[in-house]
């Protein structure tokens, strides 16, 4: 069936037999277009150019060179598909990875016989391996991949990569091992993830513990998945002969181990005069009862942020020096929240503070000063991004807080701060 006949497709007269048939010839469809995304990436990493005589000349290093080549093709791609830098970077690389040497994996998508997900995964799985070998567990898959689901490819992969080279994998594992590492990411209505990537035998070991709390906790109306969310964190929070800690449902209680947590917050908002969102440093907009809970903890520090009563934007003077003060830091990073480049979520706290309009060292008074509105949150790689790129600029409207990001290509991207008042 061609894209035209799917056009014209009556939906409300298929049979039920009929609405499965259509759902496979769209998943086709749609997989022949993932195919031709895949080239198209492809292409766009490879022409990826490094300008590096200028960026050198501009006191760069080699890092920074090949910061800003790869940034090009990355940044330009996360803004005009409106994702994530990871996700962008992600589907890049496994595009470069498809089109040089996995032709057959990439000819069953086209052909509609597998899904992007399955494809992403022989790409980024079989990286590890040489090409020789990477291509004897792909012959495999080829045979199997029509007929699995994205999870049973992702395992089947596991198991080919270990047949097909053991002591690498026991290699790749020590070296996993050193990037354990901590989760934390927001999900709706005020609750977030939090977790761990670390080997799998200590997760196994971790759940048991947890479910060893999660049992002493008796009949007391919560569900075991409740007991082992509320186990897990008063294993962190309160450890065995430490008394104390916030659990949900219960309050606060004497002895809790001191602790930052930052929430932005109306002051109307926070006596319970309205109702409405408080922002919480690192996750976002929480309701308002968590603000106050958070708020009128024993032992919490109130710091006062002015703002601008028509936009809502958080404002401060401070002096022209240009280290920021650690007020005008803590106003900035209050109100942008986050790394200032349209499609980055690094927390603004792990950001460095960067000047707009350029400091002027010799004479600061003729501009670049050090206040919030020529200040921005940059992580490390959009701060290189701005500094030694030459084909990628920025400036700020002073009266909504958007900064507006021009690409080598011409094209511009928005990022606007939070309003605290709509």
């Amino acid at each position: 069936m061609s894209a035209g006949q799917l056009d014209a497709l009556d939906v409300e007269g298929l049979s039920a037999r009929g609405f499965v048939d259509a759902l496979v010839v769209l998943e086709a469809h749609l997989s022949w277009v993932q195919a031709k995304q895949v080239e198209v990436l492809a292409a766009i990493a490879e022409r990826a150019e490094t300008p590096e005589a200028v960026i050198l000349a501009g006191g760069g290093s080699l890092d920074d060179v090949f910061a800003a080549s790869w940034d090009t093709a990355v940044e330009e791609v996360a803004c005009a598909l409106r994702l994530a830098n990871g996700t962008a970077a992600q589907r890049l690389k496994a595009a470069t990875l498809l089109a040089s040497r996995h032709e057959a994996t990439t000819g069953l998508l086209a052909e509609g016989q597998i899904s992007y997900v399955q494809a992403q995964a022989v790409a980024e799985q079989l990286e590890v391996l040489d090409d020789e070998v990477a291509g004897q567990v792909e012959a495999v898959m080829v045979g199997k991949m029509p007929a699995q689901a994205a999870g049973q490819t992702r395992a089947s992969l596991r198991r080919e990569i270990h047949r097909a080279d053991p002591a690498g994998a026991e290699l790749r594992h020590r070296h996993r091992v050193r990037e354990r590492g901590l989760l934390h990411y927001p999900k709706d209505d005020g609750m977030a993830v939090f977790g761990a990537v670390l080997p799998a035998q200590q997760a196994a070991l971790m759940e048991q513990v947890v479910d060893t709390r999660a049992q002493g906790y008796g009949d007391d109306g919560r569900s075991l998945e409740q007991k082992r969310a509320d186990a897990l964190f008063e294993l962190v929070v309160s450890p065995p002969g430490v008394i104390g800690g916030l659990g949900p449902e219960r309050g606060e209680r004497a002895g809790r181990s001191a602790v930052v947590v930052q929430v932005t917050v109306p002051f109307d908002i926070l006596l319970g005069a309205e109702d409405g969102p408080g922002e919480l440093k690192g996750y976002g907009p929480i309701a308002a009862s968590q603000a106050r809970e958070l708020a009128f903890a024993p032992g919490t520090v109130w710091r006062r942020l002015l703002t601008q009563p028509e936009t809502g934007l958080l404002v401060k003077t401070d002096p022209t020096t240009y280290r920021p003060t650690a007020e005008a830091e803590r106003q900035v990073l209050a109100r942008d929240q986050y790394c200032a480049f349209p499609s980055c979520r690094m927390p603004a706290h792990r950001c460095d503070l960067d000047h707009i309009r350029p400091f002027d060292h010799r004479r600061p008074e003729r501009g670049g000063p050090t206040v919030p509105d020529n200040l921005q949150p940059l992580c490390r790689r959009h701060h290189r991004l701005k500094t030694h790129h030459p084909g990628w600029a920025v400036r700020r409207d002073r009266h909504t807080g958007t900064t507006t990001w021009t690409a080598p290509t011409g094209h511009t991207y928005t990022n606007t701060p939070p309003v605290y008042r709509e």
